[in-house]
């Protein structure tokens, strides 16, 4: 069975925010930044950080 990506990731990301109940600011918070230093000069920094 093949479940996309962003499926998992949705699934994962509703049960963390129903077992963990952070603040809705704050997800919004999270999900914001990270959209924004993804285009950012900082990104391939992050991404090398990440991958090794």
């Amino acid at each position: 069975m093949d479940v996309p990506l962003w499926f998992a990731l949705l699934a994962v990301g509703v049960l963390g925010v129903k077992l963990t109940r952070p603040p809705w600011w704050l997800v919004a918070v999270i999900l914001l930044g990270g959209f924004l230093l993804a285009g950012s000069f900082l990104a391939p920094a992050i991404d090398t950080a990440i991958n090794k």
